[in-house]
This record gives C-alpha cells, structure tokens and sequence, in this order.
C-alpha cells in the first residue's frame, strides 16, 4: 500500500502533464507488445516454412513450393515464393536473384512496421517532461511573487520539488521506451539476416541441381 500510495502522490504532485505522459508510455508498451509478439511469430513461421521447403526444393518440385508459399504468412515464403515464381518464366540466377530482391523489400516494411514510433514516443515523453517542469516553474515562481515574504523560500521549494516530478516521470517513460526500440530494431535485424541467408541457400540449391543457368552462360548468350 505504501508503493500505491507514494505512486498516488507522484502523480497528483506532477501537476496536469502527468497524465499526457503516461499516454505516451501506454502507447509504447502497446506498440512493442504487439511487434514482439508478431517478430516472434515470424520467427517461429519461417523455420517451419523454410524447414518445410527445402526437401521440396532438392526433388525439384517448384510447384508443391508455389503452392506452399502462397497459402504460407510466413515472411520467407513471399522471398522464396517470388523466386521460384521467376525461375518458371527465366531460369537465369540474375534473374531469380532479382526476384527475391523484390519479394524481400516488400516483406522489410511489415516487418519494420510501427517500431520507429517507440523512438518518437521517447522523444515526446522527454519534452513533454521539460515542458510540464517549465511550466510548473513559471506558476511557482508567479505564486511566489505574490507571497509572504516568511513563505516565500518553503513555497519556491515545494514548488520546484513538485514541477520537477514532470521532467522525472518523462525520463522514466522515455528510457524502457528507447531499450524497448533498440531491442525490437535488434529482433527484426535477425529475421531479416535469416531471410536473406534462406534465399542465398535456396539459390546455392538450384544451381547445384543445374536448375539455373550460371552467370557465365547469360553473357554467352
């Protein structure tokens, strides 16, 4: 009861900033709730996409692949998808490179989505932090003009104590915010290195099944 209580007073003693900021701070734990469990759950759907492609893509059955990538919401299966896709039309490795090229830049957004947000809530909780102390001090120190001159130094001190409760709970909100930010950039860094590594072994595949004509035979031609 004592923690709920010295939280109560924080809060009312912060003054009418308080509430904005921690609007903020719920939105952000929101945003990376969700993006955590949705990198998570990509994650988890492209090992069992891709441990599912692979022994397709040694027997050469690019259209069970087709398939598979087209009912599959695992990011690996647009990258994969889009490869094998080319490879019916153009068997040139440029060409297939290309493709999963595509199908990576259209699957880095969704995988990107919202996290850059986190960065921008920090920001807004620190100013808003700033900005409710500043304001905090303009009204002591115009109530304090217009005091006691015995009150004068007790009420500039409660004044201060309490418009700088704004500026902490800022800094608080903004800090995990940050780290949550800088953990979910690191999250979607390794989905995406896996990806690109999962197209580079699809490719070492195909060519090793002379599936697709090598870089030297495309001048020739």
């Amino acid at each position: 009861m004592d923690i709920i209580d010295t939280i109560a007073r924080f809060f009312q003693e912060g003054g009418s900033f308080m509430l904005p900021i921690a609007i903020v701070l719920a939105l952000g734990i929101a945003i990376t709730i969700e993006r955590y469990i949705f990198l998570l759950s990509a994650r988890r759907t492209n090992k069992n996409a891709f441990n599912e492609i692979e022994p397709l893509l040694s027997r050469q059955q690019f259209d069970k692949i087709v398939n598979i990538t087209q009912a599959s919401k695992a990011p690996i299966s647009r990258v994969i998808g889009a490869g094998i896709a080319r490879l019916t039309v153009s068997p040139r490795r440029e060409d297939i490179e290309y493709a999963m090229e595509e199908g990576l830049m259209e699957t880095v957004p969704r995988l990107e989505k919202r996290t850059n947000y986190l960065g921008t809530l920090a920001n807004i909780a620190t100013l808003l932090g700033l900005l409710g102390t500043i304001i905090g001090l303009i009204a002591a120190f115009s109530a304090v003009a217009n005091a006691d001159p015995s009150e004068k130094a007790s009420l500039l001190s409660q004044s201060i104590s309490v418009a700088m409760n704004t500026t902490a709970f800022g800094l608080i909100s903004a800090i995990p915010l940050l780290g949550f930010h800088a953990l979910l950039q690191t999250k979607t860094t390794e989905i995406i290195d896996s990806m690109e590594m999962a197209g580079v072994k699809c490719l070492n595949t195909l060519i090793a099944l002379e599936s697709l004509s090598p870089k030297t035979r495309v001048s020739d031609e």
